[in-house]
């Protein structure tokens, strides 16, 4: 059978493009990352893949706002090609900068602004599954890092509304494991709804401010010692691999199961 292909752009600040090829490809995907400039010049290369990803970073530095930058070079030379690609039967993620880029775009609802506190915030969050999603099967719960400025969900109240109707809320912050172990706020940011991440297109775009490729092994969870101590001593083993992996794991089965 063969390997569903995902593109991970790059280019011009995105700087999580590396980790997110390498989590498709553990998930069984064959995966490429691409230069923008070089997707502009041979649009057509979009035909031969499944899903695109749209990863993190600073791109443009943020210069005029999180991932609007990037959003308008999109719109100005693919808008086109990304409408006429995800009129088919495709997959979409945009993570953390990625997904202020495709709010930007105008291919996920809402807006990203400043956080709450006006400060950039670098910390693990615990995530509750509430929409219907191709990338959520067989999640109800996660754990993630967070790492961002401008991460506070916004949008009007008729919106967020109709985002809770039709199961578009794809992540909302809760009060878990890593926010009892770390002692923090369950929401990091003051996102209406409490709002981690938004569903588009019936579900096949996935927006989310945290970053699942940075929890794809359970060592990259910060008490992973204290998981290894208590497992071990009821004669278990620490699980490979985190919590993160299965969102790119189900972005493949959806094309091979």
């Amino acid at each position: 059978m063969k390997k569903p292909s995902a593109i991970i752009l790059s280019g011009y600040g995105l700087n999580c493009e590396e980790e997110t090829k390498f989590a498709f490809e553990i998930a069984g995907a064959v995966a490429d990352v691409v230069h923008i400039n070089d997707l502009i010049a041979e649009p057509r290369c979009l035909r031969r893949y499944n899903v695109l990803a749209v990863p993190g970073g600073f791109s443009y530095g943020d210069d005029t706002g999180s991932g609007k930058a990037y959003a308008n070079k999109m719109k100005n030379h693919l808008w086109h090609e990304l409408q006429e690609f995800f009129e088919g039967d495709k997959l979409g993620i945009g993570i953390c900068n990625g997904f202020q880029v495709l709010t930007n775009f105008g291919l996920l609802p809402g807006a990203l602004t400043f956080n709450d506190s006006a400060r950039y915030i670098d910390r693990w969050v615990d995530l509750k599954v509430r929409g219907e999603s191709p990338w959520l099967r067989g999640i109800e719960r996660m754990s993630a890092p967070i790492a961002h400025g401008e991460g506070k969900f916004v949008g009007a109240e008729e919106m967020l509304d109709k985002l809770e109707r039709e199961n578009a809320v794809a992540f909302a912050y809760t009060k878990g494991e890593m926010c009892k172990y770390q002692s923090l706020a369950a929401n990091p940011n003051g996102s209406l709804r409490n709002i981690a991440g938004v569903l588009g297109r019936r579900g096949r775009i996935l927006g989310m401010m945290p970053h699942p490729e940075r929890a794809m092994f359970t060592i990259q969870l910060p008490h992973w010692t204290y998981l290894k101590e208590k497992i071990e001593r009821k004669g278990g083993k620490l699980p490979q691999y985190g919590p993160g992996l299965q969102i790119f794991r189900n972005a493949v089965q959806y094309f091979t199961s």
